[in-house]
Order: structure tokens, then sequence, then C-alpha cells
């Protein structure tokens, strides 16, 4: 018998912007959770390969700013207690059980990678994927995945494109949640 519904967004958060703020905020009024869970990766796997990613204690801390005063979300540091490197699979695990029914809440861009997700066929079969459309992403998975799409706007925001843009000199803080950009400035000195 399942008596809870947990929506599951885990990331780098290096750093949160308003595209998550944008999703999190559709996947409370979408109505089909209890509450949602935001988790701060300590070493994102497939991240730490391909670039220096800001220490997990700011990552939190940004974090706790952007998403602390959303309806319906908590901000945990499950992941960042945890050696090693982050897997969703694992913090899943740690989640669910017979009473708390956890869905996975993705952008379509990481859709398109969950079959390469460590223990994907695992992890297919614990979750329900919730999607928040992109521009220029279709948002799709393919079996095993169980998946629907959020009814909202496609967000075009990236943590990745808000660095190249902030190491270009351009202003993003019209891109970041009040508070986020001072802690993201002060990080970069």
């Amino acid at each position: 018998m399942i008596e809870k519904r947990l929506g599951l967004f885990g990331g780098t958060f290096d750093p949160p912007h308003l595209g998550h703020v944008a999703a999190l905020s559709a996947a409370w009024a979408s109505g089909r959770f209890d509450s949602l869970l935001v988790t701060v990766a300590r070493e994102p796997y497939f991240k730490t390969a391909q670039r220096a990613v800001s220490p997990s204690e700011l990552r939190m801390q940004m974090a706790h700013v952007a998403f602390d005063s959303l309806d319906g979300v908590t901000v945990s540091d499950m992941e960042i207690r945890r050696h090693g490197a982050t897997y969703t699979i694992d913090t899943v695990r740690e989640l669910a059980s017979s009473t708390c029914q956890v869905e996975l809440l993705i952008g379509a861009d990481t859709a398109e990678s969950l079959s390469t997700w460590h223990e994907a066929d695992q992890l297919a079969e614990l979750v329900t994927v919730g999607i928040f459309p992109r521009r220029g992403s279709p948002p799709e998975v393919s079996a095993p995945w169980r998946a629907h799409v959020f009814d909202m706007e496609p967000v075009d925001l990236s943590s990745t494109a808000l660095r190249d843009e902030d190491r270009a000199g351009r202003d993003i803080s019209a891109l970041l949640p009040p508070g986020v950009i001072a802690l993201w400035r002060a990080s970069q000195r």
C-alpha cells in the first residue's frame, strides 16, 4: 500500500537556476506528489571526469537558498554524506519502500541518457520518470522506462550555459534565484 508519493530531483546544481525553480514548481503544481526531495550530488560520476565541480558544501548552500522557500520542497544532503561517486540508484534504494513511491524528476535533455546510468535496468524497475520539457530535446524515453511529461513551458536554461556566460563576463544574475548570485560570485573569486 503506497502512502507517500515522492518526487526526487537530484543534480549537481552548479549553480541552481530559475529553470530548476520552474521545474520544481511545475512538479508540485501537478498534484502528483506528497513531497519533493532535492538531492545535491557529492561526486557526480559523469561530470567530475569532464570538469571541476564546485565544492559540495557550496552547492548545498546554493540549493538551500534556491529551493527552501518552494512549496513541498525539502533539500537533502543524503548524497553528500555518502562517500565516493553519487549514483541515483543508491538514493532511490534508500528512499523507496512499500509505503513510498519514488518518481525520478529529470529534464528532457537528461532523458536521452537514462539507459547509460549506473544500474539503469534496476532503476527503471523502481521508479517512474517525470520529464521536464526543454527546447530542442524530445521529452521521450523508451521501454523499460515508465514516464510522463510535465505540462509546462519548456525551460531553456542549463548550469553549463550559465557558467559559460559568467566566464565570458556576461551578467547571469537575472537567471538565478535571489541570493544564489552572491554565493556564486563569492565562490568564483
